[in-house]
């Protein structure tokens, strides 16, 4: 880490060049001797990456920032937040302590917090941070996390950790063995030091495929940003064998949607199904994610339009964890008449459980994208294909 780079010259020059062309600026004449052109770059990019998602990072008068894609993996505020709302205690270990925004949330919910990090160079810029941002009870370790947890005497109140997928592991669908550090392969080790055990990963991990892996788990909550899956959370609990429970929770600035079920319900209880009635729900992306399409019908109850649509119906309207739609008119689908009545105008096209893509709708029925009115294609319960006409609520 170059502490130059907090020279008050270089730190002003930061700030007022936050919209300037990294690449030409690499391409110039060194503006300061202790400081390269490249440094400045790098720390102009990465800052303007905190601008939306780290807004409290942004705001730093003396901050130093990691690479752009230190700050691309790490956690938004928003699900640090979140994630400090479940745990507290007298200490906690970040076993992959990175960029420490999560940390940086749960140190007002521990005494003690001890972070982490492979990298010497991030540790020591996640330590420099966190004393401009008053942050007092966290020791920083550089070096491996387990080889840390391994050779220490004491228990933890939580263990957390943000395993990341290995880079020689191609597809979309990756196992959590194939993530560093392998937790399925350590758990022992884990529960040897804490009964609890927080575990963050990519919401590409197959929710089913994870269980089958691991051992002790007892909540997964799916965390959506703005309708956007971010992360799965992990609960793991030494010894724990009982239901998993499911909790689902779409942030949406001060508003969270939320939702929950034990996982081992949603097979067991068969949802009521419908012709489309005057309203029309759509699930958030955590609840699609989290596989509750039974439970939504059931615990909300509401009618399904079709196994495999995942869309819902009521005659009333309800309170629901995701879009709501007043349904205007059930037209059966056909191309020239959809095409005379909406061709040349605008509307937002969905679709679920139907066999045409949005872009091919949009060409065969000449609508652009935009407007009031919202067209739903999907199937019913009879199987006939059918495109609901809404508003929304």
């Amino acid at each position: 880490m170059n502490k130059a780079i907090l020279n008050k010259e270089v730190q002003k020059f930061i700030d007022v060049n936050l919209r300037l062309d990294t690449n030409r600026l690499m391409l110039k004449k060194p503006i300061f001797i202790e400081v390269s052109n490249k440094e400045l770059a790098e720390q102009i990019s990465a800052k303007l990456k905190c601008k939306d998602k780290l807004p409290t990072w942004f705001g730093l008068e003396n901050g130093l920032f990691p690479v752009k894609i230190s700050i691309e993996q790490t956690s938004s505020e928003e699900t640090a937040k979140y994630k400090s709302s479940l745990i507290s205690g007298k200490n906690i270990v970040d076993l992959t302590g990175g960029f420490g925004v999560d940390d940086f949330y749960f140190s007002s919910n521990f005494d003690l917090l001890i972070h982490c990090e492979l990298n010497p160079e991030l540790s020591e810029i996640t330590e420099h941070n966190f004393k401009e941002l008053g942050v007092g009870n966290c020791t920083f370790i550089q070096g491996d996390g387990l080889v840390f947890l391994q050779n220490s005497e004491e228990k933890f109140d939580w263990i957390y950790l943000d395993p990341s997928r290995r880079s020689e592991i191609k597809g979309k669908v990756f196992l959590l063995k194939d993530c560093l550090p392998n937790v399925p392969d350590n758990l022992e080790l884990l529960f040897s030091k804490s009964n609890n055990v927080m575990m963050k990963t990519s919401p590409l991990v197959d929710i089913s495929q994870g269980i089958s892996e691991l051992k002790g788990v007892k909540e997964i909550h799916v965390v959506a940003v703005k309708n956007e899956v971010k992360e799965l959370l992990w609960i793991l609990e030494k010894e724990c064998s009982g239901d998993i429970l499911i909790k689902t929770v779409n942030l949406i600035g001060e508003d969270k949607q939320e939702f929950e079920f034990v996982l081992s319900s949603e097979g067991n209880q068969d949802p009521k199904y419908s012709l489309p009635l005057n309203y029309l729900y759509e699930p958030n992306s955590a609840i699609l994610k989290s596989g509750a399409f039974n439970q939504v019908s059931v615990q909300l109850e509401l009618f399904k339009l079709n196994k495999h649509s995942h869309l819902y119906t009521s005659q009333d309207l309800i309170p629901f964890p995701g879009r709501s739609f007043e349904i205007k008119e059930v037209v059966p689908f056909q191309k020239k008449v959809l095409k005379k009545r909406f061709g040349e105008s605008k509307a937002n096209i969905t679709i679920r459980n139907f066999p045409k893509k949005v872009d091919e709708l949009r060409k065969d029925l000449n609508i652009k994208d935009g407007g009031d009115v919202y067209l739903f294609f999907t199937t019913n319960r009879t199987g006939e294909k059918v495109c609901l006409v809404c508003g929304k609520v």
